[in-house]
Order: C-alpha cells, then structure tokens, then sequence
C-alpha cells in the first residue's frame, strides 16, 4: 500500500484546466432530512435514479459521462469504514489504494476507483464516511463513488470537487470538505502576522496551500462553462465552495480583526447597529489597502488565506474575505460579482446610508449595502461606470 503522503499528492495535483463546450444539465443541492447530509456537485451532474432515502445516483453527460452514486447504510451493517470499503471493493472488482481518516471527529475513508462497467474502464474516488446518529443508534455510513472515463483525465477535478462538496451533518457546513481535509490534516496553529495590522493569529501552517490547493481545483472545474449557458451557477458554485472551505480556516484571524477594531471605540456608547456599521467600515478600510493583484495565466483568485497573511489581490478575493469575516462576527454579508464589468464587491445587511442591491422579492427581499474593496472609498459608494444590477450575480451564503 502506499504511504500516506503518495496518495495525498494525487489529490493535491489532480488539477487541469477542463474545457469541455458540451452543453451541460443543472445540478441543484441535495439534502437529506433522514440522514442530515447535503451534497452540491457541479453544474452537470442531473439527478438520474435512486429510491429516495437510502440510494441516490447522479450523472453528468452528454460529451464526459460520469456517475455520482451515493448509499447510506444503517449503523450495525458494517462494523467498520474499512469494512465498507472492501465490500465495494469487491462488489466491483476495482483495484487502487484504500486510506482512513479522521474528518471533524467521523471516522472516513478515501478509496481509489479503477474497475470496468459496460466494457469501458472507469477511474475515480470513493469516499466511506461516518454520518450523524439517529435516535441513539449506531452511527450509519455513507458510501459516495465518483467516477467516469478513465480517458477522460480531466474528469478527476470534478469527482473530487463532487466528493468535496458533501457536508455529511449540519455543523460541517462551513468547514472545509472531507477531501480538502484528507488531503491536507489539521497541524499545530502557529501565530502568524496579519497583513497591515500589528496583529497575529493562529494559523495552521499548511492552510493557504490547502485553501490554494481547493481554489485551482475549482477554477478547473469552473473553466467548462466559460462558453456555457449554466456560467453564471457555476460562478455562484466557485465561490460558495471557497467560502466554505475557508470559512473556519480564518476563524482566529476574524477574531484578531474584530479584537483590533473593538479597541478603537471602546468606551464609546453606541448601539448594535452602528457598531456593525463601524465594524464593516473598518474591516472594508483594512482590504481596501491590499494590493491589487491578478494572475492571468493561473486561477486569477489569490487564495483568503494568503490575502490575509500578505495583503494582496483581486476585487473578488478582498470580496470574499471581507464577507467573511463579517460573518464571523454575526454580520449577514454576500458578494455580488459581474462578468460584464470583470469586477466584484461584497454586500452586507447593515442599516445607514449607501448605495444598495436588491435580491430576492416579496417576503424574501432583502437590500444589501455595497462595499467596493480595490478603492478608498466609502462603504456604500459605488462607481456610476458598473452601477446597472442587471450586469451583477449575487453569491449568497
């Protein structure tokens, strides 16, 4: 078998660029009320069979065609992940590695796919995962296989962005995806000093090549739809992915900010909503002095955690961060992105003045306040040359 850091490298390098130009189905989220877990692959992936409950089969066709097939399995089934493993193994005659882990506290495992099916063979990864308890019974798991085309090389991204994407109880949903965790274990946090401010968090130090590592992937799966009518899901997709898997990671360094700017109004008597409003202003000045950034012949998304640690890059990383460390400290934050105007901004449910966007209608509407994160400018001020909202996306969180 190999050793732990082989089978890490190939999830850590399994990114190329996918330019697929067939056209693709919509794939919405997946949520189970029995089991609690939710899953969200690529645009693409279209719901195809399954009973419902315990059985769920997804495909992605027409030009690459792949399967996402997921089983849950009551607890006392299997004893173990392992055990689980080697049954699919064997159900399937499929050869390749097997690896346990731990993801937040649930026994898992990652299990490389190569078997034949219809006469073709098929390459992919395999995930066996503990899921919540059920009125105080054994812990059921859940089986989820991505696989497809072995020809098909760039096929691997979105298997694993697939397996990526699946959130097995509630309070995994904003933490990073069992993938990205396998492939890159929590470490010892060191303090590690925050762009701009006299100012350290606690940092893992593999986080920003874990965040890296999850942002290329992405922009490898987001590259299919750059001439397909489905981009604009595929957009929200990429940032929501990133959101989450950065999320946590960040958590110390939303906690130092909010430690900074609550030093500065210490004393003063001011009400929940202007302290918000005073928080997102600060927090905004901070990004705002990043310097800007691009990689054009890469991702072009400086990954949060490296904006953070050097203060650098583009509208849509400052973003990103910017909402969330907002949501860190209870401020309802999204970001709006256009590819008309090659620009984003971030969007905060904040009271006071201030230019706003609107989503939603009737009773879910809600007006945002804008935030322009590359120029010094006020919170709530944006340029008349990208003020139409139809040219703009939200990317709700």
């Amino acid at each position: 078998m190999k050793d732990s850091s082989s089978v890490r490298r190939i999830i850590r390098s399994c990114w190329v660029l996918f330019l697929l130009a067939a056209p693709l189905l919509f794939a919405e989220t997946l949520y189970s009320p029995t089991w609690g877990f939710s899953i969200s692959p690529p645009e693409g992936y279209s719901y195809k069979g399954g009973d419902g409950k315990n059985r769920f089969s997804f495909s992605f066709e027409p030009r690459a065609p792949a399967n996402l097939d997921i089983r849950i399995y009551d607890g006392g089934t299997f004893d173990s992940v392992e055990d689980l493993a080697l049954d699919i193994q064997k159900r399937l005659s499929s050869q390749g590695e097997q690896e346990p882990f731990v993801y937040r506290s649930r026994k898992a495992l990652l299990m490389e796919l190569s078997f034949v099916l219809n006469g073709k063979q098929q390459s992919g990864w395999g995930l066996c995962i503990e899921l919540d308890s059920r009125n105080g019974t054994k812990k059921p798991f859940m089986a989820a296989l991505a696989y497809g085309d072995k020809a098909i090389q760039e096929l691997l991204n979105f298997h694993l962005s697939a397996l990526d994407s699946i959130i097995p109880g509630a309070e995994d949903s904003l933490a990073p995806g069992p993938i990205s965790i396998y492939a890159f274990p929590e470490g010892e946090k060191k303090d590690t000093k925050i762009a701009i401010l006299p100012a350290k968090a606690m940092l893992d130090p593999n986080a920003a090549l874990a965040c890296k590592t999850t942002v290329d992937r992405e922009f490898a799966v987001l590259s299919a739809y750059q001439n397909d009518s489905l981009w604009k899901d595929a957009w929200i997709r990429f940032y929501r992915m990133i959101f989450r898997d950065s999320y946590e990671r960040l958590a110390d360094v939303a906690f130092t900010i909010e430690r900074n700017i609550s030093q500065q109004i210490d004393g003063q008597s001011m009400d929940r909503a202007k302290k918000n409003r005073y928080f997102a202003e600060q927090a905004l000045a901070w990004v705002q002095q990043f310097r800007y950034e691009r990689d054009l012949m890469g991702t072009d998304f400086v990954d949060l955690v490296t904006a953070a640690t050097e203060g650098r890059g583009d509208c849509d990383s400052r973003a990103l961060l910017w909402a969330i460390i907002l949501q860190h400290n209870n401020i309802k934050s999204a970001i709006m992105v256009s590819r008309d105007y090659s620009h984003a901004m971030g969007l905060a449910l904040l009271e006071g003045g201030g230019a706003r966007f609107t989503t939603g209608t009737g009773d879910t509407e809600q007006k945002w306040l804008v935030a322009e994160t590359t120029a010094q400018v006020p919170l709530g001020l944006i340029g008349a040359s990208v003020a139409d909202p139809a040219k703009w996306i939200p990317v709700l969180f």
